[in-house]
């Protein structure tokens, strides 16, 4: 078993049996400092009680906001050091060009990305985007990622989780596509 699949059956293990306190927690840490995406307790605790999807997925957003808060300020505390660790030197260009350009939607773009959402949390602070843009911004994200996944399980169930787990960085990179058009036409439309 691999240091990666260990980590993941150590955080089922551990948070799983504490049911939505669990979950809270996960998507707090993850948000900030933690490795391993909520999904993977979010899925098996909406199969579990799918009557409790919606309330599931809102534990989520709210834990995963939450958590954001705590790596932004990480980011203004321990600013590009912190980020080297995590994200090579060009990475750190390409998100700190990212951000220049497109500002909070950058961090908004990561909410549904494969990418560790802690590294734009963190990259948030050190380049001092406004946090209250970064709130709102993880809140809706976050959900728009979490909700139609927990509706997805409610609604399918068991059936449809052999495609979660193969095409999850579809699923989530078709959403942040619709987001990113979405962005274009507010955008386009303002001027």
């Amino acid at each position: 078993m691999s240091f990666v699949e260990s980590l993941i059956q150590w955080t089922e293990n551990t948070f799983l049996p504490f049911g939505g306190s669990g979950l809270f927690l996960i998507s707090f840490m993850e948000s900030s400092f933690f490795p391993i995406p909520p999904d993977l307790l979010l899925i098996p605790l909406v199969l579990l009680h799918p009557e409790m999807a919606l309330w599931y997925a809102l534990i989520c957003t709210i834990g995963s906001t939450m958590g954001s808060v705590l790596g932004y300020k990480i980011g203004r505390k321990g600013g590009r050091r912190i980020l080297k660790k995590l994200v090579s030197k060009d990475n750190i260009e390409k998100i700190d060009d990212s951000f220049k350009r497109h500002g909070v939607f950058a961090v908004g773009a990561a909410g549904f990305s494969p990418i560790p959402y802690k590294i734009f949390t963190i990259a948030a602070g050190t380049f001092k985007l406004d946090l209250w843009k970064v709130v709102v911004v993880s809140f809706f994200c976050r959900g728009a990622r979490f909700f139609p996944e927990a509706i997805i399980l409610m609604i399918y169930g068991e059936e449809i989780l052999d495609f979660l787990i193969n095409y999850f960085e579809v699923f989530t990179f078709s959403i942040l596509v619709i987001a990113i058009i979405i962005y274009w036409f507010f955008k386009k439309k303002s001027k």
